[in-house]
C-alpha cells in the first residue's frame, strides 16, 4: 500500500509540472507575439528611420483612407532655403531669357493661334514659355487686352508646374501600392520629403502637401499681387506672387516700415516664380488650412474649387479677410475657373522624345 501511495503521489507531481509546463509556454508564446510588434515599430522609427517601408497594400489604403490623416504634422519646421533650396539652386545658376516686347509677343500668340477663347471652350493650352514680362506691358490702354495678355503668359507656367505636381503625385502613390521598393525610389521619397517640409516617412502629410493649386487661384493671386503684371516686382525680378525672403536675393519694398528686414523674392524667371508660390502654399504654416480643406475635397472626389481654397488665404496678406474678397471678385469677374481643367498641349521637345 506504501509503496504504491508514492507512485501515485509522483504521478500527480508530473502532471501538475506539465500543466505548469504548458502554461508557461503558452504565457511566453503570447508575450513574444505582443512585444514583438511593439519592438519592430520601435526599430523602425529609431533605427530606420531613413528608409521607407511599406507592409502591404491593405494597411496602405487603410492608413491613407482614415479622416485624422487629413491633418498635418504640425511639428516639423523647416526655413526657407530648405524647403527651396532646389530653386533657389536653380534661381543662382545663370539663365539668358530674351525679354520680348508686347508687340513681339502678340506676334507670337497669332503665329501659333493661341486664343483664350478657344482654351476655355477645349481646355488645351498652347506650350508658350514666356520667361519674362514685357516691361511696357501697362502701357497697354484696354484694361481687358492687358489682362488677356497677362492670362496667356501665366497661365502655361501654372498649368507645367501643377503638371509637375500631378506626376510627382501619382508616382507617390505607385510607389505606396507596392510592398517593397527599389533605391531609386527610396531616394526620390527622401528628396520629396525634404521639398515639402515633411519628417522622414512620415506620408500621410506629404500626401496632404504634394497636390496641385487650381489655375484660377493661382491667376488671380498673381493679378492681385502685380496689378496684372504692370508692378516693380513683376518686371524687375519676375516675383508674380509677392513672396516674401529674408534670406534669399529679392527686392526691398518702397513703402517697408522701419525695421522691416523682408524684401520681395527676386527670380531669373516668371516658371521659377511659379514653382516656389506653389511651394508656399503647399508647405508654409499659414496656409495649413487651404491644404486641409484640399485634402476633404479630394477625400469627397471633388473638383478642387478656387472660391472655396480662397476662404483660406486670410494668412497671405495684412488685408486678411478683405484680401479674401478680392480674390474671389478676380476669380468669377474674369471666369477664371474655366482654366482649371485646361491641361497643357505636348511641346515639340515632348514630341520629338517620342519618336
Amino acid at each position: 500500500m506504501k509503496k504504491n501511495y508514492y507512485k501515485f503521489e509522483f504521478s500527480n507531481n508530473k502532471n501538475i509540472n506539465s500543466i505548469y509546463r504548458f502554461l508557461l509556454s503558452g504565457f511566453a508564446l503570447i508575450s513574444f507575439f505582443y512585444v514583438m510588434p511593439i519592438f519592430i515599430n520601435f526599430s523602425e522609427k529609431n533605427f530606420n528611420n531613413k528608409e521607407f517601408t511599406n507592409n502591404s497594400k491593405n494597411l496602405l489604403q487603410k492608413k491613407l483612407n482614415k479622416d485624422n490623416l487629413l491633418d498635418e504634422d504640425i511639428s516639423v519646421e523647416s526655413d526657407e532655403m530648405d524647403l527651396l533650396y532646389d530653386i533657389l539652386e536653380e534661381n543662382n545658376s545663370e539663365i539668358n531669357l530674351v525679354r520680348y516686347t508686347t508687340s513681339e509677343i502678340n506676334a507670337l500668340f497669332k503665329d501659333v493661334n493661341y486664343d483664350l477663347k478657344e482654351v476655355r471652350e477645349n481646355k488645351l493650352v498652347k506650350p508658350i514659355d514666356i520667361g519674362l514680362l514685357p516691361k511696357k506691358i501697362k502701357n497697354i490702354a484696354n484694361s481687358k487686352l492687358r489682362k488677356e495678355m497677362f492670362i496667356k503668359i501665366v497661365l502655361p507656367l501654372i498649368i507645367k508646374e501643377n503638371s509637375k505636381i500631378r506626376i510627382d503625385r501619382k508616382r507617390l502613390f505607385t510607389i505606396l501600392s507596392k510592398n517593397i521598393n527599389t533605391d531609386i525610389e527610396k531616394k526620390w521619397l527622401e528628396k520629396k520629403f525634404k521639398q515639402y517640409g515633411v519628417r522622414q516617412n512620415d506620408i500621410s502629410t506629404l500626401k496632404v502637401r504634394m497636390d496641385e493649386v487650381p489655375a484660377s487661384l493661382a491667376i488671380a493671386q498673381a493679378a492681385k499681387e502685380t496689378g496684372w503684371g504692370t508692378s516693380r516686382f513683376a518686371t524687375k525680378g519676375n516675383a508674380l506672387f509677392g513672396q516674401w525672403t529674408w534670406s534669399g536675393e529679392g527686392l526691398k519694398p518702397k513703402k517697408a516700415e522701419e525695421g522691416q528686414t523682408h524684401k520681395v523674392m527676386k527670380f531669373n524667371s516668371l516658371q521659377l516664380s511659379v514653382r516656389a508660390y506653389l511651394r508656399n502654399l503647399n508647405t508654409h504654416k499659414s496656409y495649413r488650412n487651404l491644404r486641409k480643406a484640399r485634402s476633404e475635397l479630394r477625400k469627397e472626389n471633388k473638383k478642387l474649387d478656387s472660391l472655396i481654397l480662397s476662404k483660406h488665404l486670410d494668412k497671405y496678406a495684412e488685408t486678411g479677410s478683405q484680401y479674401i474678397e478680392v480674390l474671389q471678385k478676380i476669380i468669377t469677374q474674369n471666369n477664371l475657373k474655366d482654366f482649371d481643367e485646361a491641361r497643357l498641349l505636348p511641346s515639340s521637345k515632348d514630341l520629338e522624345s517620342l519618336i
